[in-house]
């Protein structure tokens, strides 16, 4: 059982009779997981979860009438709840169906074996067990979105020539993540309203899948969301994702620097950006690491604690993969560890007292 001793209802979408057998076979195997409904089809499986509201969703991506990727879309639109992706059309991390679902909102996407094995099936149940204390938010990538409204009608995007916000501090906000990351990010984004700072944000994903995440960002934030590029002047109230493929840093003079050295796992790393706050905004830096596997990110959020900046991270109740944020805990860098609908008012709070001290 879980820690409400309840267990977790789980609704599994796979258009294979004799999989969707051995997965929920493999799934209540330990007796805390109970599937609670099965469907074969996107439109099942967009009304069975908004009937029986489960806890978490396994989601093949290949499943007939629209896909998966459909499904997936329409259920984060409607009836936000955590999903993990099992699919053959996965390969790994990387792969574009992969990305493509962790931008449409899923919280993992997991390659289906040739062969199951226990350790598999194990990881499996210990993953659906993980996600589902995470926090997920309507995603409006589906159909069911509102229509974009006309060009330069938007309160958040300045019309082109239009003066940026004015400043009330030289403060810059830092954010990074990882697996997880992009709901958690549009959980942080969504909530901060009225911030009179640059946001500049590293999230480990495909390149291909970047403007992806940039139009997701843009229609769940009060703030305006672009790629960063290289030379660009931070402006207040605007966040600038970095491209893929190099890492992204505050440069001088308040400017976006793209470089591609040095080679990391991770290129943009949230290290090189947290580094790089400490170095040209010190106390007036707010950096905060959220959900993500490894350790990238806790080495600079400890050098930005040093230098006085007020540092973030996302607890591990809220956090879809807690090893990046407990990394950063581990080497004392965080002030605070915050569930992830709390971080966004703390990075508020933290910019107006920085505002206050200028």
């Amino acid at each position: 059982m879980n820690a409400s001793g309840s267990p977790v209802r789980v609704v599994v979408v796979e258009d294979s009779l004799v999989q969707r057998a051995n997965l929920v076979a493999v799934l209540e195997a330990d007796g805390d997981i109970t599937v609670i409904g099965e469907a074969a089809t996107a439109p099942e499986a967009i009304a069975m979860v908004a009937a029986l509201r489960p806890d978490v969703v396994t989601l093949d991506l290949h499943i007939p009438d629209g896909g998966g990727q459909h499904a997936l879309e329409q259920i984060m639109a409607t009836t936000p709840t955590p999903v993990l992706v099992l699919s053959s059309t996965v390969q790994d991390g990387a792969s574009i169906p992969a990305v493509e679902a962790l931008v449409g909102g899923a919280l993992l996407a997991v390659p289906k074996p040739a062969r199951w094995t226990p350790a598999f099936e194990a990881g499996l149940r210990r993953d659906v067990r993980m996600i589902r204390r995470v926090v997920v938010i309507r995603h409006l990538r589906g159909r069911n979105r509102p229509p974009a409204p006309p060009a330069g009608s938007s309160p958040s995007v300045p019309a082109p020539g239009s003066p940026a916000p004015r400043a009330t501090s030289s403060c810059v906000v830092a954010i990074a993540a990882s697996t997880g990351g992009p709901a958690a990010l549009a959980t942080v984004l969504g909530g901060l309203t009225q911030l009179t700072v640059p946001v500049l944000i590293v999230q480990h994903i495909h390149p291909d899948f970047v403007q992806g995440l940039i139009d997701w960002m843009t229609k769940v934030s009060p703030i305006a969301v672009e790629l960063a590029h290289q030379g660009q002047v931070l402006r207040c109230g605007h966040a600038y994702i970095g491209p893929g493929g190099t890492h992204l840093h505050l440069g001088r003079d308040r400017r976006v620097e793209l470089v591609t050295a040095p080679e990391t796992v991770h290129r943009p790393s949230a290290d090189e950006l947290f580094a790089s706050v400490a170095a040209r905004a010190g106390s007036n830096g707010v950096g905060v690491l959220l959900t993500g596997m490894g350790d990238d990110g806790a080495v600079g959020l400890a050098e930005m604690h040093r230098r006085g900046a007020h540092t973030i991270v996302q607890d591990e109740a809220t956090s879809a993969v807690y090893g990046m944020p407990r990394a950063a805990a581990r080497l004392g860098g965080a002030d605070r560890q915050l569930p992830l609908p709390a971080i966004a008012d703390a990075i508020l709070t933290a910019v107006r007292a920085r505002a206050s001290t200028a």
